[in-house]
């Protein structure tokens, strides 16, 4: 079976490393070119992650015809696009006999759309999972070809379900490969009644708004952090990223305003919410580490 995959995140690894597994090194790995893979946040250089030695088509647009001509002469049973924002319109798809498999990293119909790991953990869902799919002329509207699902857990972070969802990935394209040797790959429909839809996020968005709950301000840590650009404050105008924190157990002994630190620790500082719950910061990164202030007010006008 000939299988081309198309991605550019750790993701792409993931799927890639699955099929030398099972035996089916790809034909070819399409991929961003060095120069754009500032387009995903989780971007990392296929040539240089693989360890293996696989043929490499570096492409902007895969829907070009100089892409679509090249992919057509590897005469692909399946293409595999797991990690690649473009939408993928018919001329590409069809270079595969047997189709194009999307991948998703929620239980589709739910969580359609982008920025689906950050969504998932800020909007609280109990239960989230991965979806291989048949990709259509929508956008994560195709047939459901498998599925695996898993609960999230209560300290889970945008690292650990990116990560559970890079183990679903190694873990159902074995299975996928298996089905279509056998000849019983599957299409079930999604009920697009009940699709849901997750807007994109940019980096921008992970400002920190320390009038919240500190219980909220905590999940917000951990929803936005790496891989992706990371929760931020500013501190005497200049950025503060913060990438993880916990709650604080003595926050009924300090009184201050909300984003002002009340103390430092041996593992980090002590920030005040807007209602009166204080939360831990234990990791961050300042320019030219700079130290944080005691009574400092994280984000104040800038």
């Amino acid at each position: 079976m000939r299988i081309v995959v198309v991605g550019a995140v750790e993701s792409t690894v993931a799927a890639i490393e699955a099929l030398l597994e099972s035996q089916t090194a790809p034909a070819a790995v399409v991929t961003l070119p060095r120069k754009a893979l500032g387009r995903h946040s989780d971007a990392i250089d296929i040539s240089q992650a693989v360890s293996a030695t696989l043929p490499i088509i570096y492409a902007e647009d895969v829907n070009s015809a100089p892409i679509v001509a090249e992919v057509r002469q590897l005469n692909p049973d399946i293409i595999f696009i797991v990690g690649w924002s473009q939408v993928c319109k018919a001329p590409f798809r069809e270079a595969a006999r047997l189709g194009c498999i999307g991948f998703h990293p929620s239980l589709l119909p739910k969580l359609r759309g982008r920025a689906v790991i950050p969504w998932t953990i800020l909007t609280h869902q109990q239960e989230t999972g991965a979806s291989f799919f048949w990709i259509d002329d929508g956008i994560d509207t195709g047939d459901i070809l498998r599925q695996q699902r898993f609960r999230l857990r209560n300290d889970e972070t945008a690292r650990s379900l990116y990560d559970r969802q890079r183990s679903a990935i190694r873990e159902l394209i074995p299975q996928i490969v298996n089905d279509f040797h056998q000849g019983v790959a599957t299409r079930t429909p999604q009920d697009h009644d009940h699709a849901t839809y997750c807007a994109r996020r940019r980096p921008r968005d992970g400002k920190i708004d320390w009038h919240a709950d500190a219980d909220r301000v905590l999940t917000f840590i951990r929803a936005v952090g790496d891989p992706y650009p990371g929760a931020f404050t500013t501190m005497d105008g200049e950025h503060l990223s913060i990438w993880t924190a916990r709650p604080y157990a003595h926050s009924h002994r300090y009184i201050g305003l909300p984003g002002q630190i009340q103390t430092l620790t041996t593992g980090g500082f002590v920030v005040r919410c807007g209602n009166g719950e204080c939360v831990e910061v234990t990791k961050w990164t300042t320019p030219a580490d700079r130290k944080i202030a005691r009574h400092a007010v994280l984000g104040e006008a800038e």
